[in-house]
């Protein structure tokens, strides 16, 4: 799926109102097949960025085209089914805690589904051996039975990104995939992502705190600060300079000292005691 933002302005879904737009006049292309890595201290706009491309808000300004076509401009039926050719995986994976693990990969499937197919599938899983599969690429076949609530906040990270492997979607959206892993795991998953989309043919667009692992994995990098585009280049040209100037004043995220900041904490606690919500499968 091609991605083409035009001048694109939007607050985040949370702001307050009259608080400064996430997002500024942000203007950015993505050709069909691509991955790329956005970074940016803490604050920048990746979030509002993912949830833009997702369909999930309509901008406050500028344009959004999916393969040349304005989400904002379907009618319902068929803004939901463009909805279904994209994957989002959100820092905190929406898995309802009592769900079995094979459940919850295989929910991927959903938006190709019928009704009844979709509630049958709840209590009788259709393609257990596709939902193994898909967690053996992230070391979690062992727990294709097990309950999500008794996984730990990394592997439910895994889980959800084990999902997209199963998405019927051209285009893969991960926000913060890496917050709740070890350094062993994150360059396992990162790496497994970027092969997998590029066998594929799906466009990957990631959100990192871990420049390293951009910088290791993925071909293009796009810096976002303040909600501009400070810069966009193959990996290869991302100096130390650039960098430095990117998180000027948060050179702790730059070294890798992220794991505590703004949010941070409450998003450890959602990820060791889940709550029940909504599921979205995208």
């Amino acid at each position: 799926m091609k991605l083409d933002v035009l001048s694109l302005t939007a607050r985040h879904p949370a702001a307050r109102p009259g608080a400064a737009a996430a997002l500024q006049a942000l203007s950015l292309a993505v050709a069909s097949g691509e991955q790329v890595a956005v970074i940016g201290p803490s604050g920048a706009g990746k979030t509002t960025l993912m949830q833009a491309l997702a369909c999930a808000h309509r901008p406050a300004q500028g344009q959004l085209r999916l393969d040349g076509v304005d989400p904002w401009t379907l009618r319902t039926a068929a803004l939901q089914r463009l909805r279904g050719s994209l994957f989002l995986a959100p820092q905190v994976p929406p898995l309802p805690p009592r769900q079995r693990v094979v459940t919850a990969v295989l929910a991927a499937r959903l938006p190709a589904m019928g009704l009844l197919a979709s509630v049958r599938s709840l209590f009788y899983p259709h393609d257990i051996p596709a939902a193994h599969l898909a967690l053996t690429h992230f070391d979690l076949e062992d727990k294709l039975f097990e309950r999500v609530d008794r996984l730990s906040g990394g592997e439910r990270q895994r889980v959800g990104l084990a999902r997209a492997l199963l998405a019927p979607a051209r285009l893969w959206l991960v926000d913060e995939p890496l917050s709740a892993l070890d350094p062993t795991r994150a360059r396992q998953a990162t790496a497994t992502l970027v092969a997998e989309a590029r066998q594929r043919k799906v466009t990957l667009v990631a959100t990192l705190h871990q420049v390293d692992m951009a910088l290791a994995h993925f071909p293009r990098i796009v810096g976002l600060r303040d909600g501009r585009l400070q810069f966009d280049l193959p990996t290869a040209q991302v100096s130390r300079e650039r960098l430095e100037a990117l998180y000027a004043q948060h050179e702790h995220e730059l070294r890798g000292e992220a794991a505590v900041r703004p949010g941070a904490e409450a998003a450890e606690a959602a990820l060791a005691a889940p709550a029940p919500v909504v599921m979205h499968c995208r």
